[in-house]
């Protein structure tokens, strides 16, 4: 009887060491589970810069929103480096804001540009430079694009309008303060800037 009962302690001695090793594997593989779940779920969320406040955002909305993104930043470079006021310090602080947003190709021609005496003659004729952008294509497969917008060149005694199409490519990468939408244009080049119009202004 004494050794009955040794053996039915034993087992259910064992029963319990066996079930308390269970428990804790089950409790090590849960933890497990649900750090990588919290590591994965960190992952896909990331901060966006919305006029300077950091906004969380899911990987997956970003994705889906990549595309709006593209064209938003090929619209920013646009708009940066084709809006130009008779002022030497101005000029200069958008083209230094839009070659974050791109690579060399932009520094070249802007250069060209500048060799040519362009810059000079907006400060001199105290002329005003914008853009309007008609529309933006975009080629997923080999990430090509191609900018379709007029230019405007409003002088004090005329309106000059200017075809502008342009075409590059676009890549992702890190965001940055200066690049909020982790996108560099690359191999950009401008395709017809031909005038379209030519239009006085009345002087009163």
């Amino acid at each position: 009887m004494l050794i009955k009962n040794i053996e039915t302690r034993i087992k259910v001695n064992k029963a319990v060491s066996l079930a308390t090793i269970a428990f804790a594997v089950f409790i090590v593989i849960a933890g497990f589970f649900f750090s990588y779940r919290m590591i994965e779920d960190s992952r896909k969320s990331i901060y966006i810069l919305d006029n300077g406040v950091p906004v969380l955002a899911k990987q997956t909305d970003v994705l889906l929103n990549r595309p709006v993104e593209y064209k938003a930043q090929i619209e920013l470079f646009h708009r940066l480096f084709f809006t130009l006021a008779p002022d030497d310090a101005y000029i200069k602080e958008n083209i230094q804001k839009s070659l974050y947003l791109i690579d060399d190709s932009a520094k070249k021609e802007y250069t060209n540009l500048k060799e040519k005496g362009f810059f000079n003659q907006i400060v001199a004729s105290s002329s005003m430079v914008s853009i309007h952008a008609d529309s933006i294509t975009l080629s997923p497969d080999n990430k090509k694009f191609r900018f379709f917008g007029k230019q405007m060149i409003t002088r004090k005694s005329s309106v000059i309008t200017r075809k502008l199409i342009t075409e590059g490519f676009y890549d992702d990468i890190i965001r940055s303060p200066n690049n909020p939408h982790g996108v560099m244009l690359k191999n950009w080049r401008i395709i017809n800037n031909e005038e379209i119009s030519n239009q006085n202004r009345n002087s009163y």
